[in-house]
């Protein structure tokens, strides 16, 4: 049995998915925030209502189910938002697992799937970015997950936890049915977004910064479609039921895509033009966030099998115009 925290949300469902589809009995836990009970499809995954914060909640589900491990994915990641409200972060990103982790402790559960992320490198001096790159986070966003890879690892020495830590760059796409798929809101991530400006569900796409040392100076970002990752939970999890090492991993396809070519992607894949304005360059965004996904595929042999931005773009078109259709309209 397998606790997901946050499995109702963008890559949790996909992974939960996954999961079920491979046999494995899931208790999700989502206080619905941003998750959504329509993205868990199975019938045999059990949802609870409810916060990873709640010790008294935490403890019935641990009595009633013996879980083997949990897969964590329950934060808020809105980069900006953490900026201007850091507590928030701080209390929901690192402070509120700790119940988690006490618990888990009480009733000797020591195997922990983490949804972490390359905000940790913050801006990297090196391209593609390797789990040896300086970690230096530069936002509150950031540095609460690097506070829980810390306080895995601190665990680990004094009770045996152990953990993988999946440090994610771009997650990007939608399930290949069209059944399930990316549902925030706000949407801040640059393909729906973009897509968003064709359905007219947001204005134009703004590009921030065309003076960039890249190619087409625009930033450049490494996207890594969302079954590839639901795939790494897996094969985490596989790890650590097979008595694997506590690992810290990048996941991400190793090929850097700039914004005009996410934007000529989509043009290409809808054949609609997607209005666009020209604006100055964000604070804090690096020129280029690439991994380097080697190690994931050396130590759990996982590798993206997505590389296609067009194809990623295309699962992203076919949900927004299936079950995601006009959601947000007004």
């Amino acid at each position: 049995m397998i606790l997901v925290t946050g499995g109702a949300g963008y890559i949790g469902s996909h992974t939960v998915r996954l999961l079920a589809a491979q046999g494995l009995r899931i208790v999700v836990l989502d206080n619905m925030v941003y998750g959504h009970e329509e993205a868990i499809v199975d019938d045999a995954v059990q949802l609870v209502r409810g916060d990873i914060g709640d010790h008294t909640l935490l403890r019935s589900l641990f009595e009633e189910h013996k879980f083997s491990a949990v897969v964590h994915f329950a934060a808020f990641a809105y980069v900006g938002e953490s900026v201007t409200n850091p507590l928030k972060y701080y209390r929901n990103n690192t402070s509120a697992p700790l119940a988690l982790l006490e618990i888990m402790q009480e009733f000797g559960c020591r195997q922990f799937v983490f949804s972490s992320t390359c905000a940790t490198y913050g801006v990297p001096t090196t391209i593609p970015i390797t789990e040896e790159t300086v970690q230096s986070p530069i936002n509150p966003y950031g540095r609460s997950k690097l506070m829980l890879e810390w306080i895995l690892a601190d665990c680990e020495t004094a009770w045996g936890l152990r953990s993988t830590c999946l440090r994610y760059f771009n997650a990007s796409g939608c399930s290949a049915d069209g059944v399930i798929g990316e549902d925030h809101n706000p949407e801040t991530h640059l393909i729906p977004r973009v897509l968003m400006a064709l359905t007219g569900e947001a204005g134009p796409v703004e590009v921030f910064g065309t003076d960039y040392p890249t190619p087409d100076g625009t930033c450049i970002r490494d996207y890594i479609h969302v079954e590839d990752l639901a795939a790494a939970h897996a094969r985490a999890l596989d790890h650590l039921a097979e008595g694997g090492e506590s690992l810290r991993v990048n996941l991400g396809t190793g090929i850097g895509i700039s914004v005009k070519e996410i934007i000529a992607a989509v043009e290409k894949v809808t054949g609609k033009t997607v209005p666009v304005v020209m604006g100055p360059r964000r604070a804090g965004d690096p020129a280029q966030l690439v991994a380097d996904p080697s190690l994931a595929w050396r130590r759990l042999q996982w590798r993206a099998k997505h590389t296609n931005i067009e194809e990623t773009v295309k699962s992203a078109w076919q949900w927004m115009n299936g079950p995601r259709n006009g959601r947000y309209n007004s």
